[in-house]
Order: structure tokens, then C-alpha cells, then sequence
């Protein structure tokens, strides 16, 4: 019961006029740093962090929070309305959301990725209230081999992306990690796979100068050539009777891709280093495994906008969790946001939840308002996105080449990336035109420079030895599920094959 009391406090605090006013604005901001290509909540949180010696403290953080948070939802309008992801945990929305568009329904894209982010955030809220200390201790027991099995099992998760087509599926990985491991080798410092000696490759290849050049370029090129250069645009209609009747199907459609979104995406938010976009990965992922019309996905199904926004939200929650109980930051933004809190003389750890009561269940009411604000001004702002698709693509067009290139300026500041947008745009574009799935290459991408220092240090600390991956009591359930979820689409291939045969 002290919990609940605590938690009311906290809420009584968020909702305080000041307070109140920093979410609604922060909310807002964030919604639209999250959906320009390139910004995102890490460059949000960083550009807005000096504002913040205007107000007190509480008032700092819960601002920064509220950005945050608004990024997270704002993420999902450019994925949906230009098919270019607003912020890498954007990127698996554009898995369903832009077909949806394209088929006139870009409002009940818009509606799911709003409700599916409420619930997802408000699940991930009541999770971290409940069981902080408990979360915490759990997410200190995962090494590198568990850490590695969690990303083998993410991997797993999107064998089955590429559709029955195995091979291509696995070149498709494989062609990412590739470019994941462009770079300075992670343990030795040895520069490798640098192109021709260029310069710009010592740096790696940034995630979001392949998505915007995947799903901005490459999206422009393809629907270019679909369309033959005909003048075509999308004519969805917006009325307050269609907004309800998308609501609802919303709710039916999506509810199952929510709540695995929810669950999911909170528990590999808590853990250090791996953070929403591997969380949203993963769940579109699960969303299409579990689904009992799996070949929906990819054509424009609402579960698999559901799952990547309620894992992106929920995961942004818990990637809260470390931050305060352990001092360590789940993901880049959290990691601004603990600077945030040292510069204000805030000590993030244990000592934190009995020291700064007031300040940590101040911050975790306004996870509440700031998740309803955020579904309220996401819902009313759906009119004007929806403005955006009416538009001729010949004039859409050249607006989406104009911001993937700006959005990857913004980002890196490098000419080097923008000429790697545009190359990465083209073998998008011959990817998809010879039928090679998209989805797992930039899955690997993501998690390629999680997976590989995670490999490598485990097999340090075991002398080369592979089983420490399956000694260990958390890895080698993890890793078992993941191995049989990689040989299962190869088993249904054999057992297809066996009834051609025998028919």
C-alpha cells in the first residue's frame, strides 16, 4: 500500500502548474523532434538540456522525461506520412505503417501507434513502480552471454521475416553485420573493412544514416518506379466518424501485437545497453511469429504497427530503470538525461529512492501524465499528418529527398554519410526490386555492435569455450529458445517439401 501512496504523491507532484505546463510543452516538442528524420530524442534531449537552468530540478528532469517521451511517440508520423523513420526506434513501424498509408489508411496506422504507445508506456509505468529494486537486481545478473543471447534470440525472431525465402533472409542478415562491423575493431582498435583507405569509414556506419537511406531513398525510388512517374497521391479522409471507427479497429486488430509490444519491450528496455530500438525489433518480430495471419505483415498490418510502438514506448520506461536504481544508462537518451541529473546534483543509485524521494516518485508520476498528454496532442495533431499524404508524390517526392538528406546532415554533420544515404537509398532499391527482404539486414545493423563485443567477451572470460553459453542459468534458456526458433522456419520447409512429395 506505501507503493500506491507513494505513487499518488508523485502524480500530485507531476500535476503541480509548473510541472504540468513543462510536460504539455516537452510533449509537444518532442513529438516533433521525434518525427524529423535524423533528430530524435537523443539530439532533442541534448539541444533542449540547457533550458533547464530555468526551472528547479524535479521540474529539469521531468521536462527532459516529457521530450522524451513525445520523441517516442512522434517517431511513428514520418514512418507512417513518408515511409522515412523519425528515430531508429521508428524504423520497424515503417514495416506496416507506411503500407498502410499507401492503401489510404494512414489514420488507423496513426490511431494504433498512438494507443499501442499508451499502453505500452502505461504497462511499462506500473512495471517500474512495482518492481524497480527487483528489476534491478535482475538486470545486473546479465553479463555478456546473456546479453549476447538476447540478441542471438532477436535475430531468431526475424529469420521468419524474409518469408520462405531462407537463403535470402540470411544474405540479408549477413550483408548487415557486414556494414555493422565497418570500423575500428571493439577490442583490438584495429581499423577494418575501411573502403579504398576512406577516412569516413573509421567512424562505422551510423544506424540512422542507413534508415534514412533504406527507407527514405529507397521508398522514394521504388514508388518513382512503381508509379512509372504518373501524378499520384494517396486521398485518405479524416471525419470524427472514420477517427472513431479506426479506434476501434485499432483496438481489435492490434491488441495482441500491444501487449507482447508492452511486455517485451519493457523487460529488454531495463537491461543496460540495449535499449528501444532492439526492443521494437524484437517484438514486430514476435508479433509476426505468434500471429495467426503472419502474411499480413509487411502489407499493412495494424499488429505490426501495434507491436514496434508499444515495445519503443514501454522499452524508453525501463531503459529508465538502471538509470536510477544503478546510475548505468539503458540507452543514449538516458545517458543525457543522467548528466542531466549530476548536473543538478543528483546522484543516480540506490541511495537515490530514500535520499531524493520526493524527486524519483515526482519523476515517475509525470511517466503517467506524460502518457496521457502525449496520446491526447498525438491524437488531436492526426488531421494535419494526414494533410501531408494528400499531397501529389511528384511534390512529395522531392520533399522526402530533401529531408532524408537535411535529417542525415543533421545527424552526423558529414558529407560522407549523406554520400552513403544516397548509395545506401539505391541498394535499397535493387534489394526490393530482386525480392531481397530489407527488415533483417537492418536488424543486423542494430544489433550487430551489441552482438559481436558481447560474443567476444564472453568467449574471453571462458577461454574460447562456447559453453558458457549454456551454463549459465539465464543464457542457456535463452539461447536453446533462440536455436530452435532459428532451425524452426527450415523444419516447416522440410515438412512442406515432404507433403509436395508425397502428393
Amino acid at each position: 500500500m506505501e507503493v500506491f501512496s507513494l505513487i499518488a504523491d508523485g502524480v500530485l507532484t507531476a500535476v503541480q502548474p509548473v510541472n504540468l505546463m513543462l510536460i504539455v510543452i516537452g510533449v509537444t516538442v518532442g513529438l516533433f523532434i521525434g518525427a524529423m528524420p535524423g533528430l530524435g530524442s537523443v539530439n532533442g534531449v541534448a539541444i533542449l538540456l540547457p533550458v533547464t537552468f530555468l526551472v528547479p530540478p524535479t521540474g529539469a528532469i521531468i521536462f527532459l522525461a516529457a521530450i522524451y517521451y513525445g520523441a517516442m511517440y512522434g517517431g511513428a508520423i514520418s514512418s507512417v506520412a513518408l515511409g522515412i523513420p523519425g528515430a531508429s526506434t521508428a524504423v520497424a513501424t515503417t514495416f506496416d505503417g507506411r503500407p498502410l498509408a499507401l492503401q489510404g489508411r494512414a489514420s488507423l496506422a496513426l490511431v494504433t501507434a498512438a494507443l499501442a504507445s499508451f499502453v505500452g508506456g502505461t504497462v511499462a509505468t506500473v512495471f517500474f513502480s512495482l518492481f524497480a529494486p527487483l528489476l534491478a537486481d535482475v538486470a545486473l545478473s546479465f553479463g555478456p552471454p546473456e546479453i549476447f543471447a538476447l540478441m542471438l534470440l532477436a535475430f531468431a525472431t526475424f529469420v521468419g521475416l524474409g518469408g520462405d525465402d531462407i537463403p535470402k533472409t540470411i544474405f540479408s542478415i549477413c550483408f548487415g553485420l557486414v556494414l555493422a562491423a565497418v570500423g575500428f575493431d571493439t577490442i583490438s582498435g584495429e581499423p577494418r573493412l575501411v573502403l579504398f583507405d576512406i577516412q569516413g569509414f573509421l567512424r562505422g556506419i551510423g544506424f540512422i544514416v542507413l534508415a534514412i537511406g533504406v527507407y527514405g531513398i529507397g521508398e522514394m525510388l521504388w514508388t518513382i518506379e512503381q508509379t512509372r512517374g504518373e501524378v499520384t497521391t494517396t486521398n485518405p479522409k479524416i471525419t470524427v466518424k472514420g477517427l472513431a471507427s479506426d479506434t476501434k479497429e485499432a483496438v481489435q486488430r492490434g491488441w495482441k501485437g500491444t501487449w507482447i509490444g508492452s511486455i517485451l519491450g519493457f523487460f529488454v528496455g531495463v537491461l543496460p545497453a540495449a535499449g528501444a530500438t532492439p526492443g521494437s525489433l524484437m517484438a514486430y518480430g514476435v508479433a509476426k511469429m505468434t500471429s495467426r495471419t503472419p502474411e499480413e505483415f509487411g502489407r499493412g498490418s495494424p499488429d505490426g504497427v501495434a507491436a514496434p510502438e508499444a515495445a519503443n514506448n514501454s522499452a524508453s520506461t525501463g531503459s529508465m530503470l538502471p538509470m536510477l536504481t544503478l546510475g548505468i544508462p539503458g540507452s543514449p537518451t538516458t545517458a543525457i538525461l543522467l548528466g542531466g541529473m549530476v548536473m543538478w546534483g543528483l546522484t543516480p543509485g540506490p541511495r537515490l529512492f530514500i535520499d531524493e524521494s520526493e524527486f524519483v516518485w515526482g519523476l515517475i508520476g509525470s511517466f503517467y501524465i506524460s502518457n496521457l498528454v502525449a496520446v491526447l496532442i498525438n491524437l488531436a495533431f492526426i488531421p494535419l499528418f494526414i494533410w501531408m499524404l494528400r499531397m501529389p508524390f511528384t511534390i512529395l517526392a522531392p520533399l522526402i529527398f530533401v529531408l532524408s538528406i537535411v535529417g542525415g546532415f543533421a545527424a552526423s554533420r558529414s558529407m560522407h554519410d549523406l554520400w552513403l544515404i544516397v548509395i545506401f537509398g539505391i541498394a535499397a532499391f535493387f534489394m526490393r526490386k530482386f525480392d531481397y527482404p530489407l527488415a533483417p539486414a537492418v536488424l543486423a545493423i542494430v544489433l550487430g555492435p551489441i552482438a559481436e563485443p558481447t560474443l567476444r567477451q564472453s568467449l574471453l572470460l571462458s577461454s574460447g569455450d562456447p559453453m558458457v553459453f549454456f551454463t549459465r542459468p539465464i543464457a542457456a534458456p535463452i539461447m536453446i529458445i533462440a536455436i530452435v526458433l532459428i532451425l524452426l522456419p527450415a523444419l516447416k520447409l522440410l515438412r512442406r517439401k515432404r507433403h509436395v512429395a508425397a502428393g
